[in-house]
């Protein structure tokens, strides 16, 4: 996994601060959308800056028209709830008082232990319910651990049990209609054929129309070394070749991934997972887009190290710098896209709340209409690329790429465009 902070991989950094001052002295910038975003959040992101940023300011949701958000945890991450509540008083204070569903899945624990709290377990409903206040969250804790294959940067097993997770969802009477996933692995770690039992299952989740956001990874085109200059890089399959490395589940082509971004005026974050499946064909919704950007790279770019006919990812993405949390009792900043997935998600939910005043379904499986017309509600991302495997990765351009994708959400663009379909 790319989520994780204590005995497992991790590349969601944590800097402790004390008592972290968020700085500023009220001074702006221009948001993408016109909109003001406090000079602040170029150094310390909270729910407040990511309202401004992404054109949220104002809206409020519902707490009883039926609208939910889920978001999921593996590997004995725990959200701690006094921590969650400290999050709220400093940051989200609409949001004090309030708590979330949790859902034991195959085990699956919350051990309110201070020691045992988690850091992406802490991000995600710090940062979901910060955003989407009142509308009910529910914590999916599952236990249990997959099939495996090692390789070089993970020999042991760390990855996810989504399938104990899939069964629990599936057969579900009722499910959120947005559900965000902030874990990962190296696409090889994962046997072939779990993966696509895996995959179908979230074709599956997505059929019964629950928009899947997951993060797209922290190591760029490399493994799960967030170090891009002593990434390995080598493949699992006997044969030792050099290659990028894709990451699961965000190479599956039924869930909408999520890259990462930073600063305001935004660019691309160097660490932004992306690139291209060696496990799925890339989907006709993506073609378009996708064979556009390849049209553009010189030709012979990076031969033979991906697969040019996969899945491409990221679909989106989103802020994944400096994220302020409340962890063990102390604030302090976070990294990594498994910040992005709750971002968009949590906007993605906002629309979903809008549709369903009206009496409307949620969105459902997103990346058909994203392609097809929903980026003209997103902010394109045109700087930046993300280094692995010693290259110099992908390049965020006009369009899709394999570091931004489509780019980051404009909620009132999408709440309209939304509203319309």
């Amino acid at each position: 996994m790319f989520a994780q902070f204590k005995a497992f991989r991790s590349t969601l950094d944590w800097g402790i601060a004390g008592s972290l001052d968020i700085p500023g002295d009220g001074s702006t910038v221009t948001g993408p959308a016109g909109n003001q975003v406090d000079m602040s959040c170029n150094a310390a992101i909270t729910p407040t800056c990511l309202r401004q940023l992404y054109n949220a300011v104002g809206y409020n949701t519902s707490a009883t028209n039926g609208n939910q958000i889920g978001f999921t945890g593996y590997l004995n991450e725990y959200i701690n709830n006094h921590d969650l509540q400290q999050f709220f008083a400093a940051y989200a204070p609409q949001a004090s008082g309030s708590n979330y569903t949790l859902v034991s899945v195959h085990g699956g624990q919350n051990d309110q232990n201070p020691q045992n709290a988690g850091v992406e377990a802490n991000l995600d409903a710090e940062f979901v319910m910060g955003l989407t206040h009142p509308t009910p969250a529910t914590y999916y804790s599952t236990a249990g651990s997959p099939p495996f294959k090692a390789d070089d940067i993970t020999p042991a097993n760390t990855n996810e049990p989504y399938s104990y997770w899939l069964e629990y969802i599936l057969s579900a009477d009722s499910v959120p209609a947005t559900i965000s996933t902030s874990y990962g692995d190296d696409e090889q770690t994962v046997p072939e054929s779990y993966a696509n039992r895996v995959c179908y299952g979230l074709a599956a989740l997505g059929a019964r129309g629950v928009s899947l956001t997951f993060s797209s990874g922290d190591h760029g085109v490399g493994d799960g070394d967030p170090y891009p200059d002593s990434q390995s890089c080598f493949s699992n399959d006997g044969t030792n070749r050099t290659m990028f490395i894709p990451t699961f589940p965000a190479s599956c082509p039924y869930v909408t991934t999520v890259g990462g971004t930073r600063n305001v005026p935004e660019t691309a974050a160097s660490f932004s997972g992306g690139g291209f499946s060696n496990y799925f064909d890339r989907p006709s919704y993506q073609e378009e887009a996708v064979s556009r950007y390849l049209s553009q790279l010189p030709p012979g770019t990076y031969e033979g190290l991906y697969n040019s006919k996969g899945r491409a990812y990221p679909d989106v993405s989103a802020q994944s710098m400096f994220f302020t949390i409340v962890y063990m009792g102390m604030s302090g900043s976070v990294k990594g896209t498994s910040a992005a997935s709750p971002t968009f998600a949590s906007i993605i939910a906002m629309v979903n709340d809008a549709r369903m005043n009206e009496g409307k379904p949620g969105l459902g499986f997103l990346n058909p209409w994203l392609y097809s017309e929903g980026y003209t509600a997103l902010n394109d991302i045109t700087t930046g690329n993300n280094p692995g495997c010693g290259t110099e990765g992908f390049n965020a351009t006009i369009g899709w790429d394999p570091v931004t994708g489509l780019g980051t959400p404009d909620f009132q663009k999408l709440k309209d465009l939304g509203l319309r379909q």
